[in-house]
């Protein structure tokens, strides 16, 4: 039986440790990933091994050669072009002799009992099983879900928080039989779980997981490079370390001069040949690499030293990898996190702080402080785009600074030349962040229509019809020291989840595109937007009997941007109207908690006793609507859903409407009452923009005030739901009140549990084994239904640290047990 080690990658996140090194060939307590790896395949009888290289091939094969030091037969199968993990094998099929193989990656460490694993796949007569692992955050791996016989019932690579239903996920280790390969074109970029295992699945056929219970750390961070390091050191892991232990945990290779007076506390590993003087301190999980030098009085602690590197007196490396090469002088510091490439000189007192990539071949100036990457590489943050875009405190987290690098980011996704919109609310910091971020689309070869301070749904509809894509700065919902900076596509939605993890991507690298003089982009002020806008709403949403109704309406424009535009639309759409808080106030860019009550209070109070139709409310940016009925009862968020619903729904009679998960199940009974059925979404503003293009959709909304009227820009909008709303009253003559009262009540109820980061993927897993027998929706978390109609959906926060519960059932008493019980499952997986 052979193994295939697949060793192609280009360990990208990696960077600069990977910028002149394969990912295989990097040093863990100084021996390449692979030999550990192969080491592991040996002790196992895997004598003969087939190596997939592409990536620095080269480098590969000249390490390791025919494997004779290792005492085993290797042989190479090139790939000229990446061709993904099962196209890699396919390429090496004629290297396998047609017999069973096992495959494992070799950047992985790992000591799993591949023996047992064998042994499992031919009891089970499996096609394929798949080594599987628990880990604490599933977010980078593919997550797997069995069945009580362990067969795989389903993958999803790299899921979002709303998408984990396991802790339990896929280690790119697996034992196949021979005829899996002809499910992979020769020549074709085809990967397991992404194309031929959920072909297998829908097939039927035998792919069965097998939990391993040894150590596995995929090595593909910063982070769990170091973390490698150490699990080798505190014996984590079952592999061999080249060296002696002089002390208890304490490694030194041959030849090493380690000074008495040197002050060493373990664990840790001195390489070969390295010089350590006397005066200096070697703490815990530091690995030097052979021919390294430590001068008297430097520190190192949790720092990983490649090979014949210098480092001068005085010094201090903490939780920070050195390239091989290196010079690092007296007096410098390189704080936690850091990495320096290879054969770089960091001169006397210079400050490498944390996070900060320095990338091969670079000198820092003596006494520089380095903040920032030097050439094309920074310490990704665990999330740059939130549920509102991305957010911070003005000049404290959103800085300038941040605005230009997410812009730049953001702008090298688009192709030069491009057009795109830029706007924001009135306040003073969404306008002086507005300004960075178009200096930045412009020095990356995009032009800029600024449309200056308008509401979001003119921003979004100006972007659907001009450009490929828009920025919009506006004031956090209810914190006036935050901002959000919002991404648009070319639809004027909201950037899609792919689309940020590409933005991410750049922005982590800073490896930003920058325009060539003469492609520097320009910037215009359109003209006439928003009377271009509320033109595009008459005409596209039905108005028919609002003349004849003679209505009358209280409009409150909440102090926003929608002041701006709702004059011009409320004079055109022919009916009388008492408006308030038309102004803008920059003392006032968004509504407190407080303040939005008191308002609703007062729009309620106006409402009774002008004898109007109904009352709305727009928030600050004129994209979400609170509604109070003709009576001057405010209608509250989820209720004013249902009303629309019907509105919408008895006057369409087909259709669907497109809700999140999170809603009222009232819904469905409305809308089938109706002829209409309901389309379920992710809670993200993204999917709900996704399903609102839908040919036959009459209906969005996200339970949060905010609609989206599929006749206007297919996007929440606050004022195109403002006109559709007056139509439909209009034309039924019903008042919102009898709507309201036919409508059947919901019992929903909610909570958020702490939970943190390391436990959530634990959570979800125990979730889904509590639910078992029940049935199951993953669209975004986890939603389970009682036999008694009653549901459950468990969502972890992609955000926060924070699990969020949701409950309905036919009865408020009801609702809360469930919440109850389902909360203890939570908390006890925290545990």
């Amino acid at each position: 039986m052979r193994a295939v080690v697949m060793a192609g990658g280009e360990g990208t996140r990696l960077r600069p440790m990977t910028a002149s090194m394969p990912k295989p060939l990097l040093p863990v307590v100084n021996r390449p990933i692979m030999e550990h790896v192969l080491r592991l395949l040996r002790r196992h009888g895997f004598d003969e091994t087939v190596v997939t290289v592409q990536f620095l091939a080269a480098l590969v094969r000249n390490y390791f050669g025919d494997g004779e030091d290792l005492g085993m037969h290797l042989q190479y199968a090139t790939e000229e072009t990446p061709l993904g993990t099962a196209g890699s094998v396919r390429n090496a099929a004629h290297l396998l002799h047609d017999d069973t193989f096992l495959v494992i990656s070799g950047d992985a460490l790992t000591d799993i009992d591949l023996s047992a694993m064998v042994d499992a796949h031919r009891k089970r007569g499996a096609l394929v099983t798949v080594c599987l692992k628990r880990v604490e955050n599933p977010l980078d791996f593919g997550i797997t879900i069995l069945d009580e016989q362990d067969r795989v019932q389903r993958f999803l690579e790299k899921p979002t928080w709303g998408q984990v239903f396991s802790d339990t996920v896929n280690t790119g280790i697996y034992v196949m039989e021979p005829e899996v390969l002809d499910l992979v074109t020769v020549g074709e970029t085809v990967d397991w779980s992404g194309d031929v295992f959920p072909q297998l699945l829908a097939q039927g056929a035998p792919v069965y997981g097998w939990v391993a219970d040894g150590y596995w750390e995929d090595v593909g961070t910063t982070e769990s490079y170091l973390r490698a390091q150490a699990d080798v050191l505190l014996r984590n892991v079952d592999v061999d370390i080249d060296g002696f232990e002089v002390s208890h945990g304490v490694w030194i290779g041959e030849g090493a001069d380690v000074d008495p007076d040197a002050k060493l506390i373990g664990p840790l590993y001195i390489g070969d040949y390295a010089k350590v003087e006397g005066g200096a301190v070697i703490r815990e999980h530091t690995v030097l690499g052979s021919n390294v030098v430590v001068k008297s009085g430097a520190l190192l602690e949790r720092a990983v030293v490649h090979d014949n590197v210098f480092i001068g007196p005085q010094t201090s490396l903490r939780a920070c990898v050195v390239g091989k090469n290196t010079d690092i002088m007296r007096g410098a510091r390189v704080e936690e996190g850091a990495v320096i490439g290879d054969e770089c000189v960091i001169e006397e007192e210079a400050i490498v702080q944390s996070g900060v990539k320095v990338y091969p071949f670079k000198t820092l100036e003596a006494g520089a402080v380095v903040n920032q990457s030097v050439i094309f590489e920074s310490r990704g943050q665990r999330n740059l785009f939130g549920a509102r875009g991305v957010s911070g405190i003005v000049n404290v987290e959103i800085t300038p600074e941040l605005a230009v690098r997410l812009a730049s980011a953001w702008a090298t996704t688009l192709p030069k030349g491009s057009t795109v919109v830029t706007a924001c609310d009135h306040s003073r910091g969404a306008r002086t962040i507005k300004r960075a971020v178009i200096a930045a689309l412009n020095s990356s070869a995009l032009n800029v229509e600024d449309l200056e301070a308008v509401p979001l749904p003119v921003a979004r509809l100006h972007t659907a019809d001009v450009g490929s894509g828009g920025v919009y700065v506006r004031t956090t919902l209810g914190q006036p020291e935050s901002i959000d900076i919002v991404l648009l596509d070319s639809t004027g939605g909201d950037i899609s989840q792919s689309d940020q993890r590409k933005v991410e991507r750049v922005f982590s690298r800073q490896e930003y595109r920058r325009a060539f003089p003469g492609e520097i982009g320009t910037l215009v002020w359109p003209s006439r937007v928003g009377e271009a806008y509320v033109t595009s709403l008459l005409r596209s949403i039905s108005t028919r009997g609002v003349a004849e109704a003679e209505m009358k309406v209280v409009v409150d424009t909440g102090g926003g941007s929608a002041a701006l535009i709702l004059p011009s639309l409320l004079g055109r759409l022919g009916i009388d109207v008492l408006t308030i808080g038309n102004r803008l106030d920059e003392s006032y860019p968004t509504e407190t908690p407080e303040g939005r009550r008191s308002a609703l209070a007062r729009l309620g109070d106006l409402v009774a006793s002008s004898g109007a139709a109904f009352g709305v409310r727009f928030d600050t940016v004129g994209e979400r609507i609170s509604l109070a009925d003709e009576t001057g009862r405010v209608i509250d968020d989820e209720r004013a859903l249902l009303v629309v619903l019907d509105l919408v729904a008895a006057e369409r009679n087909h259709g669907t409407v497109a809700l999140p998960v999170t809603t009222t199940r009232v819904s469905e009974q409305v809308a089938r009452f109706h002829g209409v059925r309901i389309a379920w979404t992710g809670t993200s503003s993204d999917q709900l923009a996704l399903a609102s293009h839908e040919p036959d959709l009459v209906l969005g909304a996200d339970g949060r005030g905010g609609f989206v009227i599929p006749e206007s820009s297919g996007n929440i909008d606050g004022m195109a739901t403002f006109v559709h709303l007056v139509g439909l009253v209009a034309r039924t003559q019903l008042q919102l009140s009898e709507i309201d009262a036919r409508i059947p009540q919901s019992h929903m109820a909610r909570r958020s549990v702490p939970t943190p980061w390391a436990a959530k993927g634990a959570v979800m897993r125990s979730v889904v084994e509590a639910a078992a027998g029940r049935p199951l929706d993953t669209t975004d978390g986890v939603r389970l239904t009682e036999p008694d109609g009653a549901w459950v959906l468990v969502l972890p926060d992609p955000a926060e640290p924070v699990t969020h519960l949701w409950a309905e059932a036919a009865d408020a008493e009801r609702a809360e047990e469930l919440l109850e019980e389902w909360t203890h499952t939570v908390e006890r997986a925290d545990r």
